[in-house]
């Protein structure tokens, strides 16, 4: 009498893949069955998948000016700006995602202040559809000596961050990052 176990697996779609397993016990008496596996999406805005992705972005501000990294679509070919955070990981808070990207992105401790608003964000980047939830929250840096600094160079990205004057956006000059934030940004903090 024997027992032979055998697995298959492969990969389809956007970040899923599969496992096909069997157990064959002489005699022709078996069983077969499957598992989907999906693997965790890619934090970038380049491995978007087919899902919503939550995200928490910081809104600093030194006087009339946003803290924003600047990102280029060379699709549509249209240099845009963002404020940093990122994505929030399963069972993690949207505040303490924001703690957490600003200390690996600029290896900068933030005070989270007030969540501001939240917005949905359904667009188009390098061609392909995206999806966000973004919590936004008021933010400061714990270090004050930050906002001496013009410029960020983000530790995991090739992005730099700037301070961008609000009235550019607000008069259309440049591209705010997720619809609806310039709205709610006063000229002056």
């Amino acid at each position: 009498m024997g027992i032979v176990v055998v697995a298959v697996a492969g990969v389809f779609g956007s970040g899923w893949a599969w496992l096909a397993f069997g157990v064959v016990v002489a005699g022709g008496v078996g069983m077969l069955g499957w598992v989907v596996l999906r693997d965790r999406e890619p934090a970038s805005v380049s491995g978007m998948g087919s899902t919503i992705r939550p995200l928490a972005l910081g809104v600093i501000r030194r006087g009339g000016a946003l803290l924003v990294f600047e990102g280029h679509d060379g699709v549509k070919d249209e240099t845009f700006y963002r404020p940093l955070g990122g994505g929030i990981e399963f069972g993690e808070t949207g505040a303490e995602a924001l703690r957490r990207e600003f200390r690996e992105e600029l290896d900068a401790d933030v005070e989270v202040g007030a969540r501001i608003e939240v917005l949905e964000n359904v667009f188009v980047s390098e061609g392909r559809t995206g999806h966000e939830i973004v919590f936004l929250y008021d933010a400061a840096f714990a270090d004050r000596g930050f906002y001496a600094r013009e410029e960020f160079k983000i530790l995991d990205d090739d992005s730099t961050a700037r301070w961008v004057d609000v009235a550019d956006f607000r008069d259309g000059s440049k591209i705010l990052y997720p619809t609806g934030l310039t709205e709610l940004l006063s000229p002056e903090q």
